[in-house]
């Protein structure tokens, strides 16, 4: 299985920084995911600070294999307490998972987590631990296997809390009205992303607040247990040309969505198997060079120019251009695998000194595209050089 995660949040109105965080790291060759998510005492820059650290020890410690209990319980221990309102400077949930589905999730002050099963909620049996220095602090620690298609979410009490003191919601949105809203997403979209079904809790947090302004930092982690969805992209010629028609078959029979970046390649592809190159001059495309179509491949753009300008996007987060390279990235990010096929054969029309700068080769930017994935989008990605 492959675990699909992400976080939206949602700062407090009128603050500038997020007091929940959220970190996430895939490690054992992608086959492990750590996700954390910590609140913050209060909101602002001072309750950044404090989840930011507690959130980020926590996933270090079990990173580094120090069994998930014990590390939670060494930072339960270990927060101070506020002086002033005699609660613990932060809250935690974390979960340790593999792709076989195992689990171990701790919790310690946070809304208790939701595991949702073919669109219901499942209860699950806790263990505690109370703090021998701060009896009133409880640890649970829950260990299970998740199974394909299960979602696992997680959010700060800014969710369940949300319009409290408003007509409707005196008490606020509650667990109840959380469990609901997931229930009705999955009935309108079973597959339903982690991204999408994230974004759609903290849509649901913010309209019952008065005005929709956030009383409190909002915050939802989801992970969505299933098979993956893979994508390839092909872009360079093999070094050794002698072997174009090997690479392009393999293309050819990937499982998964395809994409060519580059004319070259698209020319190879087409000769090697003997399907015609449609230009498509009618899709917007800015500056770019327009996209082309080809007789079963999902995506063809121009290389250097649309990979750079696709990189810009995805380090910046500009997800909604409607260009070559805004295609682009929306065809990576719906998929969870990406794997490059990058050639090695150099391409001098690279190296033409009028054109920009800022121009990387292609090895570079697929490097640079690759870090992103996995550390800002939590993707995973492999290239192959030929």
């Amino acid at each position: 299985m492959f675990i699909d995660v992400d976080c939206s949040q949602i700062k407090k109105f009128g603050q500038n920084a997020y007091g929940d965080y959220f970190v996430s790291k895939r490690t054992d060759n992608q086959e492990r995911l750590i996700a954390v998510l910590s609140d913050g005492l209060g909101s602002g820059v001072k309750a950044n600070i404090l989840s930011c650290m507690t959130a980020t020890m926590l996933l270090r410690f079990i990173e580094e294999d120090v069994p998930i209990q014990k590390a939670a319980q060494t930072i339960m221990d270990s927060l101070p307490v506020c002086q002033i309102r005699k609660i613990s400077y932060a809250t935690f949930s974390a979960i340790d998972c593999r792709n076989d589905g195992r689990v171990w999730i701790v919790e310690e002050g946070n809304p208790s987590f939701v595991l949702m099963r073919k669109g219901e909620e499942i209860s699950l049996e806790a263990e505690e631990y109370t703090s021998p220095k701060f009896p009133d602090r409880h640890l649970k620690l829950y260990r299970f296997t998740a199974e394909e298609g299960d979602r696992i979410i997680f959010c700060s009490d800014g969710v369940t809390q949300a319009g409290i003191g408003t007509q409707q919601y005196p008490l606020g949105l509650k667990r109840e009205g959380f469990i609901q809203h997931l229930k009705d997403c999955l009935w309108q979209k079973s597959d339903i992303s982690s991204t999408e079904l994230s974004a759609s809790v903290i849509q649901k947090a913010l309209s019952v607040e008065p005005f929709e302004h956030a009383g409190d930092d909002i915050s939802c982690l989801v992970l969505y247990f299933r098979n993956p969805r893979k994508a390839m992209i092909f872009t360079g010629p093999p070094y050794d040309k002698l072997k174009d028609r090997e690479y392009c078959m393999s293309f050819d029979c990937f499982a998964g969505k395809k994409a060519i970046c580059g004319g070259t390649t698209a020319n190879l592809v087409s000769r090697e198997l003997r399907r015609e190159i449609v230009n498509l001059p009618g899709v917007e495309s800015g500056d770019l060079p327009p996209l082309a179509a080809m007789e079963g491949i999902d995506l063809v753009t121009e290389g250097i120019l649309t990979l750079t300008r696709a990189t810009e996007y995805l380090e910046k987060e500009e997800l909604d251009h409607k260009d070559a390279a805004g295609e682009l990235v929306r065809f990576m990010l719906s998929s969870d695998i990406i794997e490059f096929m990058v050639g090695a054969m150099l391409n001098q029309a690279h190296y033409d000194p009028t054109l920009p700068i800022e121009i990387e080769v292609r090895r570079t930017i697929i490097k640079k595209m690759k870090k992103i994935l996995e550390t800002k989008y939590f993707k995973q990605a492999i290239i192959h050089y030929m």
